[in-house]
Parts: C-alpha cells; structure tokens; sequence
C-alpha cells in the first residue's frame, strides 16, 4: 500500500502556522524592555539639555554647585536620569565631580584656558584659509550678512545687561557663524573635531563668565572681510587675532572663582511660624 505524501502545514497569510503548532506573535523579552530603557534615555536628554542650557545662558555660573536632588525635583523625575546627564556634561567638560564633594559647574585652571585657546586658534586658523580657497560666492555672501547679525546681538547684549535668553539666543548665533565657515571649509573631520571638542561652546562659556569688555564696532564683519577676500594668508591672520582677543582678561579673572564652594548652602529648617531653627 502506498504511504500518504506528508503535507507540511499551511501558514495562513501575516499569521502563525495552521495546525497544531503555535508560533508566539509576541516580542521577545529584550524588545517588550526597550520601552523604560527609552523613556529614560529621553528624561536623561531631557535633564542633559536643561542643565547646560542653564550654564550656557550664565545662569549657573562656574563653581555653582549642582544638585542631584534639585534638578530631578524640579523636572519631576528621579535622580538616576540626571546623574546620567551630569555624567555627560563632565565628559562635555562643562561639570565637574569630586568624591564626597559633589558636582559643580567646571572652574577651570588658568592652563586649561589657554590650552582651549591654541586648540581653538589651530582648528579655526585651518578653517579659515580653507574657507578661503574653497567657498562658493554663496556662502560668502551669506557668513557677510551672518556677521553682521552676530555683531549686532553682542551690541544689544552689551547694551542691555544681564539678560539669560538674549544671552542664550547670541551663543546659538555665534556656534553658527563659526561652524558655517567650517562648513565652507569642506572638511567634514575638521568640522567635526570642533563640534566634538566641544571648543566653541566652552570658549563661550569663558567669554559669557569672565569677559566685562564689550568686542569692538564690527568684529565679526572684519573677519568675514578677511575670509571673503579670497587670501587664506589675510583670512588665516584674521581668524588668529579673533580667538585670541580677550584670553588675557579671561585668564586673569578666572583665579577668582577657583576656591568657591562644592556644595549647595543647606537651607536651615524653620519653625512653623517661620522663624529659623536654632
């Protein structure tokens, strides 16, 4: 007698098997986890961003102590999040930690500002006389009418005083006129070592905490002078003399703030009427 072909089983269309066997529809155990993990890296984003927004718009100065507990209260959520932020705002270079100290904003030493000036000065020096060769007609006309509007925020923020968001607004403006001429440039690795060195946003942090001179009438439009001149000496010279105004008062002021404090004052408890505790 002949044997019966076996039939494999149908699969019906988008499900599991027909049959007697069961295929389970749902996600492994590493995909049903992916949610928490994700919503913690999107608090800790959150956390990261608030707190160097805060120290970019000068209102935590260097050697302002962070809390944990502060930050995580004040955006509703745990420590965890925010410990992982500040971990990477220390390898920004824009914290620091000490043990059984605590985190506070960087003060940096004397050699560490002049040290972020030379990197400066080679990467932009680099960046200039490369703009110079290979920029289009467009983008030079275009880092012209950025400089002027950059020239024009350091005008109204010197004229104004203290003002966090306008200070903030001119920071944003001036990375961007400065990664558009690495742009120009056409060298991605140069612009990418500026963007991950992170050495405009710490040379602002320098400039919004320890410079009270005002920059010169127009000194963003002469450098853009220098880059669209199509000379990568002149435009070369030009960037060097612009990153170096103002490291001497940065670097004399910033002995000021090396001894200040760690920690955050504890608030001393009060009575119910208000009065302080002894």
């Amino acid at each position: 007698m002949a044997k019966r072909a076996r039939v494999a089983p149908r699969r019906r269309k988008g499900g599991p098997i027909a049959g007697n066997v069961h295929v389970s529809t749902k996600a492994p155990p590493s995909w049903r986890r992916a949610g928490p993990r994700t919503q913690d890296a999107s608090l800790a984003e959150r956390a990261y961003l608030t707190i160097r927004d805060e120290i970019l718009r000068g209102q935590l100065p260097p050697g302002t102590p962070v809390s944990r507990r502060r930050f995580a209260t004040e955006l509703g959520m745990s420590v965890l999040p925010v410990t992982d932020a500040l971990r990477r705002l220390e390898e920004d270079g824009l914290v620091e930690a000490r043990a059984r100290a605590g985190t506070r904003v960087r003060v940096p030493s004397e050699a560490d500002v002049r040290q972020l000036y030379e990197l400066r000065e080679a990467l932009e020096s680099q960046s200039a006389r490369l703009f110079a060769e290979r920029s289009t007609p467009t983008e030079r006309l275009a880092i012209v009418r950025l400089a002027r509007d950059v020239d024009r925020l350091f005008d109204r923020l010197a004229r104004r005083g203290p003002d966090p968001a306008l200070r903030f607004a001119v920071h944003q403006r001036h990375v961007q006129f400065h990664m558009q001429i690495a742009a120009g440039a056409r060298s991605e690795l140069l612009r990418e070592t500026l963007e991950r060195q992170h050495v405009l946003i710490l040379n602002w942090q320098f400039h919004a905490s320890w410079r009270l001179t005002p920059l010169p009438v127009d000194f963003h439009a002469q450098l853009a002078a220098a880059l669209v001149s199509g000379d990568p000496a002149r435009a070369d010279a030009a960037m060097r003399a612009h990153v170096h105004h103002g490291l001497a008062e940065v670097s004399n002021r910033v002995s000021v703030f090396a001894a200040s404090e760690w920690r955050e004052p504890r608030r001393r408890r009060r009575t119910p009427d208000g009065r302080p505790r002894r």
